[in-house]
């Protein structure tokens, strides 16, 4: 094999607008998985038994299911919504289940004495959470749901089974039209690297710096 110089750098546009499709299904898709997450993780707590059973094993369903099943099923389902706005839906609801899970042991790691004291300040509910419960599970959350947003960014080439052009696929398609397959997939691991691997390094940083507080 011989590495060619020129198409590297003609594969080079082709990727960066792959790469734009990926970050945005990562960015609009950890959104929605960080919000929904946040709402199942208090459903859970606030429901009566039989609905937060049916939350429970809902999210159990998605959580055991594969993500490139889930993609063809509301792919085929959905026909008139296009494939990218699909791809983002389902990825995102797929990593609110497991956000969910980091929300939970976030709640659960409140003292159970703050929760008493604010009943005995006849706190209502909502005040409760808003004030008391949400931001100190939040912030023993945050280094997880930034692992979890990592994980979403790596599993976007999964999109490619509805036909989203992101990253992989660009590289696949220019590799087949020129042959030059280990130039594209090369460019495309390194893009995959240089974005992955610095916010590892920032979510750790972050991670730290929380423990001391």
């Amino acid at each position: 094999m011989i590495w060619s110089w020129e198409r590297t750098v003609e594969a080079i546009p082709l990727l960066l607008e792959g790469f734009r499709i990926t970050l945005l299904a990562t960015v609009i898709g950890t959104v929605i998985a960080a919000l929904l997450g946040l709402v199942i993780a208090v459903l859970k707590r606030v429901l009566p038994t039989p609905l937060r059973l049916a939350v429970h094993w809902t999210t159990e369903f998605i959580r055991m299911t594969p993500l490139v099943v889930q993609l063809l099923f509301v792919y085929y389902l959905l026909t008139d919504v296009t494939a990218l706005v699909i791809g983002i839906t389902v990825i995102g609801v797929h990593y609110s289940t497991y956000m969910a899970e980091s929300y939970r042991a976030g709640i659960d790691s409140v003292p159970k004495g703050q929760w008493e004291a604010a009943q005995a300040l006849s706190l209502p509910a909502s005040r409760t959470w808003q004030a008391v419960v949400l931001p100190q599970a939040l912030r023993a959350t945050i280094p997880s749901l930034g692992n979890y947003a990592v994980a979403m960014f790596k599993d976007t080439p999964f999109l490619f089974a509805i036909s989203v052009v992101e990253l992989v696929t660009s590289a696949q398609q220019f590799g087949a039209r020129n042959f030059a397959y280990t130039e594209a997939f090369t460019l495309a691991g390194l893009i995959f690297l240089l974005a992955s691997y610095p916010t590892s390094i920032l979510i750790r940083r972050l991670e730290k710096r929380l423990a001391h507080y």
